[in-house]
C-alpha cells in the first residue's frame, strides 16, 4: 500500500461521493473501516464481453437509493474477479473494476467490486483498501464532505 501525498482527511461514517469519470455528482456512500476490505458499488444488468483479448463489463447503476430513476451505463475493464464473503457468511464472486471516487473533495482510485445491493442500506460502500489511501474515519460524523442540495438529496428519498 502506498503512503498517501497528503495529511489525512477526515470523513464521517456515511458520505455523498462523486464518481467523475462515469458523470454521476452524487452518490450516498457508508464508509465501513470494519468487515469490508473492498469496496462495492450496486450493479445490474451485468454483461462481460472481450476487448482486445482482455475482459470487460458492461453495467448500469441507480445511483438513488430506494429508486430506479435515472440508470447509468457504465463500459469498464475487468481488473479483477473475487470472492467476497457478506458478514452473514455467504461468499460470492464479485468482478472488481477501477473506478475514480471523489470523497471529501479528493479524488481517489477504488477497485470497486459490482454487486447487488438493491437490499441494502447504500448503494455504495467504500472498504478499508480504499480508505487507507489517507483517510480517517470520525463514526460521530456525517456529510463532512457537504450535502448535495435538497431537491437532489429528495431524489435519494425516492420522491
Amino acid at each position: 500500500m502506498h503512503e498517501p501525498d497528503h495529511p489525512p482527511i477526515v470523513a464521517g461514517w456515511r458520505e455523498w461521493v462523486t464518481l467523475p469519470s462515469l458523470k454521476v455528482r452524487w452518490i450516498k456512500a457508508k464508509l465501513d473501516t470494519g468487515g469490508a476490505k473492498s469496496s462495492s458499488l450496486h450493479a445490474f444488468d451485468i454483461e462481460e464481453f472481450e476487448k482486445n483479448g482482455r475482459p470487460w463489463v458492461r453495467f448500469a447503476i441507480h445511483p438513488w437509493q430506494r429508486s430506479q430513476a435515472e440508470s447509468v451505463i457504465v463500459t469498464s475493464r475487468v481488473i479483477d474477479r473475487r470472492i467476497v464473503r457478506s458478514s452473514s457468511g455467504h461468499a460470492e464472486e464479485r468482478i472488481a473494476v477501477p473506478m475514480r471516487v471523489r470523497l471529501v473533495g479528493w479524488v481517489i482510485t477504488v477497485e470497486m467490486t459490482l454487486s447487488n445491493r438493491d437490499e441494502m442500506g447504500f448503494r455504495m460502500l467504500l472498504g478499508r483498501e480504499a480508505l487507507a489511501q489517507g483517510y480517517l474515519v470520525d463514526a460521530a460524523q456525517s456529510y463532512v464532505g457537504g450535502l448535495p442540495r435538497r431537491s437532489t438529496r429528495r431524489k435519494n428519498w425516492g420522491r
